[in-house]
């Protein structure tokens, strides 16, 4: 899953490897999330991992308490960590657009975060992202909550579609995604 609302989504500001609290909205995303993941998973045989990022963890162990599981038990894992957007992180799509202007074209609209000048590439986040699948492959149930690119590396790697394929998946705070022999079931979780 990814993390609930924070401001700076709010705000559509990038914000890479900084943080911004969780919105009252993504507290109650949070919650719903735990409240669907309740009817879904043996409390007993789960382990909660998220990013170490701040609006991960807090997602992450609102999640906890609504199974009863205690927040200290979480696990992180930097390899769930957002892109890192270098300069970009906490400026605006506009900001980067009128200092950047060859950064986003109509041609890289669906990967224009790849081409910070000193940002993280799509082989170096697909690298991280591989690496905690095959470990993730030999443990029982894992509860994930990263962010939105990690998400869509998590699911496309899982189900190996093309990085074209991978880039076009849902960016979603409403949704939990179940990747399960071999294919991804998507549960809502927006509020009725």
């Amino acid at each position: 899953m990814r993390h609930g609302e924070t401001v700076w989504n709010r705000e559509r500001r990038f914000q890479g490897r900084l943080d911004s609290p969780l919105t009252e909205r993504g507290q109650a995303q949070a919650r719903r999330m735990g409240e669907m993941l309740e009817a879904l998973v043996d409390r007993e045989s789960i382990a909660i991992v998220a990013s170490p990022l701040g609006r991960a963890r807090a997602t992450a162990a609102t999640v906890a308490t609504v199974l009863g599981s205690p927040p200290e038990r979480i696990e992180t894992d930097a390899r769930l960590n957002e892109i890192d957007v270098g300069i970009w992180s906490g400026l605006t799509y506009g900001e980067i657009a009128s200092r950047w202007p060859d950064a986003i074209t109509p041609a890289s609209r669906r990967d224009w975060f790849f081409r910070s000048p000193d940002g993280e590439t799509y082989d170096e986040i697909a690298t991280r992202v591989r690496s905690f699948l095959d470990g993730a492959a030999a443990r029982r149930t894992l509860i994930v909550v990263a962010h939105g690119i990690t998400s869509r590396l998590l699911r496309g790697l899982y189900l190996g579609l093309s990085r074209s394929d991978l880039l076009r998946l849902e960016l979603s705070q409403e949704a939990i995604f179940k990747l399960a022999e071999g294919r991804v079931e998507r549960l809502d979780c927006a509020a009725a």
